[in-house]
């Protein structure tokens, strides 16, 4: 198990490495390069659309790897989805500015977005997958919890980088070129991934189903029509985490260094020193959702991000890299308690048969609920020159929406009188039907 979770972290890693890099350069440096005709509000708005491009597709990443996870194994899905998204990244890196090319600048930056997502969207499911399926069920959600420390890993590599480029290079330089480099390494970490992940076993889960005859022959159809309900809910649940870490992660860069005239180096070093802490206690809160349940972590959650989000924005506006990152940091704390126990969650709810495309798609549709829209409608919110008082009305919003769908949904963590988990919201689990 070891082996197998380090395995995962590592892959969910690399590939958020290559989502994240993006969303810092969309934040940074994006909209004076590739929509220079805007003013420096419209060009940031633009370049966080090409940034919202690669949720709308991770969806669909989830329909396309979805089903081959769930016709052909966990194991290959990791690998293509991997190659995808680290051949798209590396490209980036290489996109001439609209200064070059003029207009097809932009749209080759939007493609790549857009392929980056559709990787990424295969990617969660079964990386979260192979770990939940081979992990013993008392401690499902602890072992599970180690690919949701992948983010952080990623995020932390992604601005490490930017930042060690922002504090040696000169404007001029980071700007010409400098940016390009965390692009490009992507390729490098793409390479070591796929040497990780070619020395895994297929999940024993998927096997017993494939020795039984048991898979699906359309997962994609059989989870639109009997799991739309799960889908929808797990989306709406899950929304708020993703609109939180957006919000801290890339909004409040562009924000910061925009309206508030704090240095980037400062900004980003708030944020990832508030992302290290979030990525070291995320085991810690995915072994409470063994202890005390699934459920009541999201639930809990939702209730911190509805009480911080207002104090946030204060936090922010002060300037002050200590209060900056407290703001960040209680934040990401209160997000981390909802997605620590998310990859043991969502397999529980689904069967085994239409598992990895019924998860990753309610994982990557709240993806587009709320990492999607909430860098551009915080920016729109935030134009004025008052606090952006706005920003935690909508994140506070949406917070609740995600409290009502948690509340809806039903408790999947084993006990001694269910060993192999929870219910489905949609039906009973089948006998002998275990949850992972």
């Amino acid at each position: 198990m070891a082996r197998l979770a380090a395995a995962s972290l590592a892959g969910t890693a690399i590939e958020f490495y290559d989502f994240f890099v993006y969303g810092t350069a969309a934040a940074l440096v994006l909209g004076p390069l590739f929509f220079p005709a805007f003013s420096p509000l419209v060009g940031t708005l633009a370049a966080f659309g090409t940034f919202a491009a690669g949720f709308v597709s991770r969806p669909l990443g989830s329909m396309l790897f979805g089903p081959i996870g769930d016709r052909h194994g966990r194991r290959p899905v990791l690998i293509a989805s991997l190659l995808l998204t680290g051949l798209a990244t590396v490209a980036v890196g290489f996109v001439p500015t609209y200064d070059s090319i003029g207009v097809a600048a932009p749209v080759l930056l939007l493609v790549l977005r857009f392929l980056q997502g559709l990787g990424l969207g295969g990617e969660w499911g079964g990386a979260v997958l192979l770990t939940a399926e081979h992990a013993p069920a008392a401690k499902r959600g602890l072992w599970s919890g180690f690919p949701q420390v992948g983010p952080s890993i990623g995020f932390l590599l992604a601005n490490g980088t930017m930042l060690a480029l922002s504090a040696t290079l000169s404007e001029g330089e980071f700007r010409s070129w400098g940016w390009r480099v965390p692009f490009w390494g992507a390729g490098l970490l793409a390479g070591a991934g796929l040497l990780l992940r070619a020395r895994l076993t297929e999940s024993p889960r998927f096997r017993e189903l494939a020795e039984r005859g048991d898979r699906a022959a359309a997962p994609l159809a059989e989870v639109v029509r009997g799991h739309w309900r799960l889908v929808l809910l797990t989306a709406g649940g899950l929304a708020v985490g993703y609109a939180v870490f957006y919000a801290v992660t890339t909004w409040s860069l562009a924000y910061g260094t925009e309206r508030l005239g704090v240095g980037r180096t400062t900004l980003l070093g708030c944020v990832m020193a508030a992302v290290a802490v979030t990525g070291a206690v995320t085991p810690l809160a995915a072994h409470l959702g063994d202890r005390f349940g699934r459920r009541p972590l999201c639930l809990a959650g939702c209730v911190a991000i509805v009480v911080w989000m207002f104090p946030l924005i204060a936090l922010l506006r002060t300037g002050e890299p200590p209060l900056m990152f407290l703001g960040f940091l209680g934040a990401l704390l209160a997000f981390i308690a909802l997605f620590a126990v998310t990859s043991a969650y969502l397999p529980e709810l689904f069967e085994a048969r239409v598992r990895c495309t019924g998860a990753a798609l309610g994982y990557n549709l709240a993806g587009v609920l709320g990492g999607a829209l909430t860098p551009i409608v915080a920016t729109a919110m935030s134009h004025g020159d008052g606090p952006p008082w706005g920003v935690a009305a909508y994140l506070t919003a949406v917070a609740l929406l995600s409290l009502g769908c948690f509340a809806l949904l039903p408790e999947t963590r084993p006990t001694a009188d269910r060993p192999d988990g929870g219910r489905s919201a949609v039906r009973p689990l089948e006998a002998g039907e275990a949850a992972v």
